[in-house]
């Protein structure tokens, strides 16, 4: 059986597949229900083999690849987050983030594992909705990823507004630059507030930084959930020392199947038993990791390797930048060169390509200082408020 809209059947039934019912009218729905079946057969399930559900990765960097998901992965993940944000069925989230992408998938299925509530807010072009609503409905806890937040400090009046029943909040997909995260302490008294890091091919959740450490281990993604082993790798396999960078390798019960209908590219990331994430980091005396980059965003300008980050992260002090993404383009001489795009408050003319460049020399080598500058009205970014890096490019 499909169950689609009705405007996607002709699709369907072009694919010429045998013996496949295809659902696009909810009074449809009940008349199935109802058939004496065997789709309820859980013997007929083996939950760590059968996949239960296919996700695709952002495509923020590439094309989005189907992440083959089991049942056992679902409840692994789902457990995990459970434990540590102290879910109960007395929680209700406000959700800006659609149940497709790992993140809203996670947030969906471990308030309905406690008996908790969802408050579902697809009005974030109006950033305002959203601090209302988490008063109007008395959430105890908000998810979003970096540019949700820099948005709301930047263009809402969540500095001034009290948020009593706030009890947490999460970050994850993607750094969330400090100066932002400092903001988010300063106004949250009293919230916990959890920064997380994870993968689609990692179910939703690798990691979680304890709320109680945030200023100790600014901007770590923290360590390995429970029963998930995170390790920072260098090129020879090797666990990297203190201070030196590598690759974020994971292994646990919330790792992927693999690649739908890819054994090329499910070989490349699962090797010897762990996922290669792609992304760039190291770690402290205590094993906490802090992400430096993904691989593929690295910009190699003149033989030196520059992390897209922390020039973002410099521009980003500005108080009237929103957001900003930084890239590599094409250069003759020194191979890449230093572009970033800049998104502004409104009317704020004043702030342009020199006072941006001024701003960065000096604070950054000049290596770093961005040779390019484009002024957007917004970042392009798919529904999950991923900015689109290739679109950029």
């Amino acid at each position: 059986m499909i169950f689609t809209q009705s405007k996607y059947s002709e699709k369907i039934n072009a694919l010429d597949y045998e013996e496949v019912e295809i659902i696009t009218d909810k009074n449809e729905i009940n008349p199935i229900c109802n058939q004496e079946n065997d789709y309820n057969d859980i013997e007929d399930i083996d939950i760590k083999e059968d996949v239960a559900v296919i996700l695709f990765t952002s495509g923020s960097t590439g094309n989005p690849k189907g992440v083959m998901l089991t049942h056992y992965n679902l409840i692994y993940n789902t457990d995990s987050i459970i434990e540590y944000l102290k879910l109960t069925n007395q929680d209700r989230v406000e959700n800006v983030l659609p149940f497709y992408y790992c993140y809203g998938t996670s947030i969906l299925h471990t308030h309905f594992r406690v008996g908790g509530s969802l408050v579902i807010n697809n009005k974030f072009m109006f950033p305002q909705t959203v601090v209302e609503d988490i008063n109007k409905y008395n959430c105890t806890g908000f998810s979003g990823v970096p540019s949700t937040y820099q948005i709301l400090l930047r263009m809402t009046d969540i500095k001034s507004t009290k948020l009593p029943t706030l009890r947490y909040i999460t970050q994850a997909g993607g750094k969330l630059p400090e100066i932002f995260i400092k903001q988010l302490i300063d106004i949250l008294k009293g919230v916990e507030i959890f920064i997380m890091y994870g993968q689609t091919e990692a179910t939703a959740r690798l990691s979680y930084l304890p709320p109680h450490l945030i200023i100790e281990k600014m901007n770590s993604i923290g360590c390995g959930i429970k029963g998930t082993e995170l390790l920072v790798l260098d090129s020879e396999g090797k666990r990297v020392k203190s201070g030196d960078t590598g690759e974020v390798v994971a292994r646990g019960g919330n790792i992927m199947k693999g690649y739908f209908n890819d054994k090329e590219g499910t070989d490349k990331v699962l090797r010897q038993g762990y996922l290669y994430t792609g992304d760039i980091a190291k770690v402290d005396d205590e094993g906490y990791v802090y992400i430096v980059a993904r691989e593929k965003n690295i910009i190699k300008s003149g033989g030196i390797r520059i992390s897209p980050k922390e020039i973002e992260d410099v521009i980003l002090q500005i108080p009237e930048v929103v957001e900003c993404a930084v890239i590599g383009v094409l250069d003759d001489i020194l191979g890449e060169a230093v572009k970033a795009f800049v998104v502004l408050i409104e009317n704020k003319p004043y702030i342009d390509f020199k006072y941006i460049l001024s701003f960065c020399k000096q604070r950054m080598p000049t290596y770093k200082t961005p040779r390019y500058i484009e002024f957007l009205n917004t970042l392009p970014k798919n529904s999950s408020g991923k900015v689109l890096l290739k679109k950029l490019k």
